[in-house]
């Protein structure tokens, strides 16, 4: 489970499929008000308050977006309690979440060196032939996949992914306004083609 502050009322996770399996939760789950789900959150607000000083009292709007076969991203927005007076909620009461849920077909890694991206094209190439968008930001390379992939491909493809990148919480919306493009469309092809 990692943590990163987005702003003073905004944090974000990133949960690995591996993390919801070591807690005995589906995908699936996350849908449902179910006991181990709300264990996570509690896990999670706990770990913020750790790494971050990240307190929570009072509403608390959550977004979840799924990923396909990396995990969740969750964002959780500290509202304003009702009252100045924390005492009144009870134990129970601490958190009022507004949960909402979304599930997207992107798949996007990121890679420190320019070198792994190539390394990764030529893998992937064996596999897609096309598709694919590139970009820098942060000092890192983000290559995101989406309609452009069969299902049959996803797993193969972010198994290769992995060899050489990381899996990102990086949203193409935010690579689009922020990062810089370096290859808009059938990134895979141009990459092997330029440097393979």
């Amino acid at each position: 489970m990692r943590v990163e502050r987005l702003g003073g009322d905004k944090i974000r996770f990133f949960l690995t499929l591996d993390d919801l399996m070591d807690r005995g939760i589906e995908k699936e789950d996350m849908w449902r008000d179910v006991p181990k789900v709300h264990e996570l959150f509690n896990d999670m607000m706990e770990h913020a308050y750790q790494e971050l000083g990240f307190e929570v009292v009072g509403p608390v709007a959550v977004e979840v977006f799924a990923l396909p076969a990396q995990g969740m991203v969750v964002v959780v927005t500290r509202g304003r309690p009702h009252s100045a007076d924390h005492e009144d909620f009870d134990e129970e009461d601490i958190y009022e979440l507004e949960v909402t849920m979304e599930e997207t077909n992107e798949i996007v890694f990121a890679f420190r060196e320019f070198e792994h991206v190539i390394q990764a094209a030529s893998s992937l190439h064996q596999i897609v032939s096309t598709g694919g968008r590139l970009y820098f930001y942060h000092n890192a390379y983000y290559l995101v996949f989406g309609d452009d992939l069969q299902t049959d491909q996803i797993e193969a493809v972010i198994a290769i992914l992995s060899e050489y990148g990381e899996a990102s919480t990086v949203t193409n919306t935010v690579l689009l306004e922020y990062g810089k493009t370096v290859c808009s469309h059938d990134a895979i092809n141009q990459i092997k083609h330029y440097f393979g």
